[in-house]
């Protein structure tokens, strides 16, 4: 298989399967029948393989990370499933750090064609099996599955995992999970299961009543990670992990529970070494140290405001780079935004990417120092041409700007 030939198969995955990260809401196919009949095509894998089920608006590929470094310093196989992807399809996909072999993603693609005509999956269904399929033939001791988008009618809940947990509920997709942080979180909690232990991450005490009630529903051990005492130092630098490092203890502590051994020295090292161990980038990523450069996916209001409020705490001069998906609520942002800061604008690549001249009266009104471009590099360059020493550079606003920056920058 030529290089060139694994990249026509991606392709045609994403031109054939509706897919979320570039079409949006039209996309996106809710409910478990679909998956249902596509896992039964191919054996039902996510069955042959321990999960551990991790959903919540954000953190869940931090927590999900951590969790797995800390398994695999403990001597487990680990298989971990986040979404989307920065650079290439195969991140989606690793076992013990390792991206997901890119002839077995040819050859699962070729076996798509020829799926019966009464399934046809979306692009999330359709990599949500092709990582069930991966773990089962890598015989991963564990396999940490990451919720796609809300809970109760993602594809991923046909699994039955040994544990879940729900990081934090905060307003995001309203228009498919509710217009209510109450709403949003009833999506969530849906994928608690029958005597399943739940870790809960979420401060908010209607989150947590929420999610506590339909633990008892489900007579499932409901375990509260707010409450933890985790000080713990790691190489994922945000500030918002010390609440991701709290839900990775619960869950340490409920895998302990079941009979795992995960010694405490290996649970310290697994946080010091979470890039390492697992490739996870994009969080609070220094891309260099001088110039400063920091690359953060936080995309939604919640995320957004924690990245922001560290920005705001270092008192260098900032060069920020953003750019928006079209469901962004851009005058929200804009209200949160860093002080002593320039802007530089962006538009994604992808079909869902807002340019900001359709948002640019609205950066008039915010008096703000700005600049528009029509893609991240040239705004990287521009930034990186006016910074002067002392200062510092930004790039985010969503996962598809901070992708494009690393794809054409990280290997240079």
């Amino acid at each position: 298989m030529t290089n060139q030939a694994y990249q026509e198969a991606v392709e045609w995955l994403f031109v054939q399967a509706p897919n979320y990260q570039i079409d949006g809401k039209k996309a996106y196919k809710p409910g478990l029948g679909n998956i249902t009949k596509l896992c039964a095509f191919f054996g039902n894998p996510q069955d042959k393989i321990k999960t551990i089920h991790i959903g919540g608006t954000n953190g869940k590929g931090s927590s999900s990370n951590m969790l797995a470094s800390v398994l695999q310093e403990s001597g487990y196989k680990v298989g971990i499933y986040n979404s989307p992807h920065l650079i290439d399809f195969t991140e989606r996909i690793k076992v013990n750090g390792q991206n997901c072999d890119r002839e077995f993603v040819y050859n699962f693609i070729q076996k798509l064609k020829n799926l019966p005509a009464d399934i046809r999956p979306s692009f999330f269904e359709f990599t949500t099996i092709m990582a069930f399929e991966y773990f089962a033939q890598q015989n991963v001791d564990f396999a940490i599955i990451e919720v796609g988008l809300g809970g109760r009618l993602d594809s991923t809940n046909i699994i039955h995992p040994l544990v879940s947990a729900i990081t934090n509920v905060a307003l995001d997709h309203q228009n498919i999970l509710g217009n209510t942080v109450e709403e949003i979180a009833t999506e969530k909690a849906g994928i608690i299961k029958q005597n399943t232990p739940i870790i809960s991450g979420d401060d908010e005490e209607t989150v947590k009543s929420i999610i506590r009630k339909r633990a008892e529903e489900n007579s499932s051990e409901w375990i509260d990670a707010t409450l933890i005492e985790a000080s713990l130092p790691s190489d994922l630098k945000g500030n918002y992990q010390q609440k991701n490092t709290k839900v990775m203890v619960a869950l340490v502590e409920a895998l302990r529970n079941l009979g795992l051994i995960i010694p405490q020295e290996k649970v310290e090292k697994g946080l010091l070494n979470v890039q390492k161990n697992t490739g996870f980038i994009g969080r609070w990523f220094e891309f260099s140290n001088d110039p400063q450069i920091i690359c953060d996916t936080a995309h939604n209001q919640a995320g957004l405001e924690e990245v922001f409020a560290q920005l705001n705490s270092i008192p260098k001069f900032k060069h920020i780079v953003l750019g928006f998906v079209k469901d962004k609520k851009i005058d929200e942002v804009l209200k949160i935004l860093p002080e002593n800061a320039s802007f530089y604008f962006v538009k994604p690549y992808l079909n869902r990417g807002l340019h900001p001249s359709f948002y640019e009266d609205e950066l008039k009104k915010a008096k703000i120092f700005y600049k528009i471009f029509d893609h991240v590099n040239d705004a990287y360059l521009s930034a990186k041409q006016n910074i002067k020493n002392g200062e510092m550079i930004f790039i985010g606003g969503s996962n598809f700007v901070v992708g494009e920056f690393l794809e054409k920058n990280l290997q240079k």
